[in-house]
């Protein structure tokens, strides 16, 4: 049997390569990194998540749930490395991000059927079967290659990561331990605003001085992921109602709620870095230095990152794709991973996932159909697929992506809970058609 080449070993090219490898197909799994860098990367592991360490809501019945426990079912290997290095993280399923990469690097390391190849591939294969997943920082060459293969202008936007700090140097003095509501223990540290501290917060912020973009760069910024700067620009109070809301949280000191707060999470186990939840941004690392220092709790503040502007590449894939993920044009080509056109790190998986299924079937002659349109993943392929391509942007998994009921649900409890019923049932008839032959 030929072995499956995959494009790229992030979230989405490690679990398609496992994916195979659990249904006996081998593969190439090409990663340019450490001989190429990039913008946003720091180590040469697969799979290194750089935005954030949070794999997002394990609340029930909650839509980020629903896909992880579908993904679970269908033995993703990085939600079981997930599992392994989880750290507290309120509600979400947070990782030491470390351990994380570490974790998947060894499994397709140690796996038979998987060979690694650190180097990039700067074309796609002119036959056999292909996954692409070079992901939102696609080299240009390969992005040109692409290009020419779907005869598609390339499409990208832009995304950005959130500072990190040094633990030790936060003011616990000022800063308290909390999760909204009392809800996950006290898994965050929360930095209080008083009216006129957010005031100058804000004031700093949106007059501080952005990197330039180059005059070819066309800036566009994904919703679900905006620049705090950005999102302050809408109003003064637009970032109370948003990642600086301080609903659920009391101030020990005072008794009372904040005006605001600015959360911080833990990067790993030994809680000795924190992530500004929700500050991604692209200012100058200097503007940086001197407004997050306007934080209660932060004014002495040793940055181990500074937040960063990255370009991210994705296909028009209602445009491109069929619901294999496979290319219309070449069907013998798959995508997965926010190159695909989804967004956020479950969904990645999620896609790398599907499309290893896919392009094992491909292989070995079998049939294969997308799970059904009532379960998370289902619903996240007809959305990258059926879109309108005029206005297509990347997505999240929501259940605004999954069908509605019929008859409808007034009650939105009720009506979550018959669509993860709905979801995992349907899961399971997928799953049956596609057991791997044995586990990897």
């Amino acid at each position: 049997m030929k072995r499956v080449t995959i494009i790229g070993g992030g979230l989405a090219g490690a679990e398609a390569a496992w994916q195979l490898a659990s249904r006996g197909v081998p593969s190439h799994l090409f990663e340019m990194r450490p001989a190429a860098a990039t913008p946003a990367h720091r180590t040469g592991d697969l799979a290194e998540l750089v935005c954030s360490n949070s794999l997002k809501s394990e609340q029930p019945q909650s839509a980020p749930w629903l896909l992880k426990q579908e993904l679970r079912r269908l033995g993703s290997l990085l939600l079981r490395v997930a599992a392994d290095c989880a750290v507290p993280g309120g509600q979400a399923l947070v990782v030491d991000r470390e351990r994380f990469a570490a974790g998947v690097t060894a499994a397709i390391a140690e796996n038979g059927l998987i060979e690694l190849r650190r180097e990039e591939l700067r074309e796609l294969p002119e036959d056999g079967i292909t996954i692409v997943a070079s992901g939102p920082l696609t080299s240009d060459a390969l992005a040109a290659s692409i290009q020419r293969a779907t005869g598609s202008d390339r499409l990208f936007f832009y995304d950005s990561i959130s500072p990190i700090v040094d633990a030790e140097t936060v003011d616990r003095t000022r800063a308290f331990p909390a999760s909204r509501y009392g809800k996950g223990g006290e898994d965050y540290w929360n930095c209080p605003f008083s009216r006129e501290e957010y005031d100058r917060f804000y004031d700093a912020l949106t007059t501080a001085e952005s990197y330039p973009l180059h005059e070819f760069e066309e800036c566009r910024f994904f919703e679900a992921c905006l620049p705090i700067e950005e999102l302050a620009r809408r109003g003064r109070d637009t970032l109370r109602f948003g990642p600086m809301k301080p609903v659920g949280l009391i101030d020990p000191r005072t008794g009372r709620r904040p005006w605001a707060v600015v959360q911080l999470r833990a990067e790993n186990l030994r809680a000795d870095s924190f992530n500004l939840v929700g500050f991604q941004n692209h200012l100058k690392f200097g503007e940086q230095a001197r407004i997050l220092r306007l934080i209660p709790g932060l004014e002495n503040a040793a940055f181990l990152r500074y937040g960063q502007i990255h370009r991210n590449t994705y296909i028009n894939a209602p445009q491109l794709l069929d619901a294999r993920l496979a290319l219309k044009r070449r069907p013998e080509i798959f995508f997965a991973g926010q190159i695909s056109g989804v967004e956020g790190y479950v969904e990645s998986i999620a896609t790398g996932l599907l499309a290893g299924i896919a392009a094992a079937a491909a292989a070995c002659g079998g049939d294969y159909a997308p799970p059904e349109r009532a379960t998370a993943l289902g619903s996240l392929v007809h959305y990258v697929t059926q879109s309108d391509a005029k206005h297509y942007q990347p997505a999240n998994i929501t259940f605004d992506l999954l069908p509605p009921l019929e008859p409808p649900v007034r009650d939105r409890a009720t009506r979550r809970e018959t669509q993860c019923r709905l979801a995992l049932d349907a899961l399971e008839r997928f799953a049956r058609a596609h057991e791997p032959a044995f586990a990897a």
